[in-house]
C-alpha cells in the first residue's frame, strides 16, 4: 500500500523561469538514469527477495525515488512557467510547450518516452544490488552535470539535496551487498585457481600475476 503525502520530501524553488533548463532536467524524469527508472527498478526487483530486511530496503528506496520524481517534476513545472513558450525552449524536448500544456512529461531531455527497457532485473540479489549501486552512481553523474549548467540558486539547492540522497542510497545498497557474501551467484565465486588469475594483455606489459601472491598494478586515471 502506498500513500501520497502532500508535502514534498524537500522544499523546491527556482529563481526564475527557464524553459531551456526545464528541458535539460527532463532527463531525471524520464531518462535512462532518472528517478522513474530507479523507482521502478527497485520495486520490480523487490518482488522476489526473500530476505525481509533487504526487501524492505528496496521498497523503501523505491518509494523515496518516487518522491524525488515529484520534486524534479515540480522543478520542471516551475521552470516551464505559466505560458507555452516553445520559441524560448530551443533545445531538446519542447513537447511540453506544444503537446502537454506545460505538464512535465515522462520523457528524457531529447523527448524520447520513458521505457521499461531501462530496467535491470535478474532475480539474483547480488547482481541486482550491483546494478543498483551502479544506477545510483550514474544518477549522481547526471545530477552533477546538471548542477554545473545552471546558476539558479533554487535549482542548485534542490539538486544538491537529491545528489546527497543518491549517495545515501548508494551506501545502503553497498552495505546490503556486504551482508550477503556467499549467497546466490556469490556462492561459487573465487573457488578455483582460474578465478584468481589476472591476464595482463597490454603490450608492452608486465607478467601475469596471481592476486593472492602479488599486488595488482596501480592505474593512474589522471
Amino acid at each position: 500500500m502506498f500513500k501520497h503525502e502532500k508535502q514534498l520530501l524537500h522544499p523546491v524553488r527556482v529563481d526564475r523561469i527557464n524553459p531551456n533548463y526545464g528541458t535539460l532536467l527532463q532527463e531525471q524524469l524520464g531518462g535512462a538514469h532518472g528517478e522513474m527508472k530507479a523507482a521502478m527498478q527497485y520495486f520490480s526487483q523487490s518482488q522476489r527477495i526473500k530476505n525481509q530486511e533487504i526487501k524492505d530496503l528496496f521498497l523503501d528506496i523505491a518509494s523515496e525515488e518516487l518522491s524525488h520524481l515529484e520534486m524534479v517534476a515540480t522543478m520542471v513545472n516551475m521552470l516551464n512557467g505559466h505560458d507555452p513558450d516553445a520559441n524560448n525552449a530551443t533545445i531538446g524536448n519542447v513537447q511540453a510547450h506544444v503537446q502537454s500544456g506545460l505538464t512535465p512529461m515522462m520523457t528524457n531531455a531529447s523527448g524520447f518516452p520513458w521505457t521499461a527497457a531501462y530496467l535491470e532485473d535478474t532475480g539474483d540479489l547480488p547482481a541486482d544490488l550491483l546494478s543498483n549501486i551502479a544506477a545510483e552512481q550514474r544518477a549522481k553523474v547526471v545530477y552533477q552535470l546538471l548542477y554545473r549548467q545552471i546558476n539558479d540558486s533554487g535549482v542548485r539547492e534542490g539538486i544538491d539535496f537529491l545528489l546527497n540522497r543518491e549517495e545515501a542510497h548508494n551506501t545502503m545498497f553497498r552495505e546490503a551487498f556486504n551482508k550477503i557474501a556467499g549467497s546466490s551467484s556469490l556462492q561459487d565465486w573465487g573457488v578455483t585457481e582460474d578465478s584468481r588469475i589476472y591476464f595482463n594483455l597490454s603490450t608492452p606489459g608486465g607478467q601475469n600475476f596471481d592476486p593472492a601472491k602479488t599486488q595488482p598494478p596501480k592505474f593512474d586515471m589522471q
